[in-house]
């Protein structure tokens, strides 16, 4: 699953701002890869772009470098919880 958390990280990275400010963290859920994307406060619009073209964009991406598993991306505000 590492491929599609790397597009996604390199996505958001090219749409920051702040470049450095972008995590990507990557989890498992009943079978599904989680990918949190954490971009710094004020940033997340970027991302998620006019109506969620973008974000949907980035999604469909993500499921396609996965292949036949299934990934979900959620977008997040500000720094991951440690």
């Amino acid at each position: 699953m590492g491929s599609a958390r790397q597009l996604v990280e390199v996505v958001a990275r090219a749409l920051a701002d702040d470049p450095s400010q972008v995590t990507v963290t990557e989890a498992e859920h009943r079978g599904v890869a989680v990918l949190d994307v954490y971009m710094a406060p004020g940033e997340l619009g970027r991302l998620i772009g006019r109506q969620g073209r973008t974000a949907q964009a980035i999604r469909t991406l993500a499921q396609v470098t996965a292949g036949d598993r299934k990934v979900q991306v959620e977008f997040r505000d500000g720094a991951p919880r440690r």
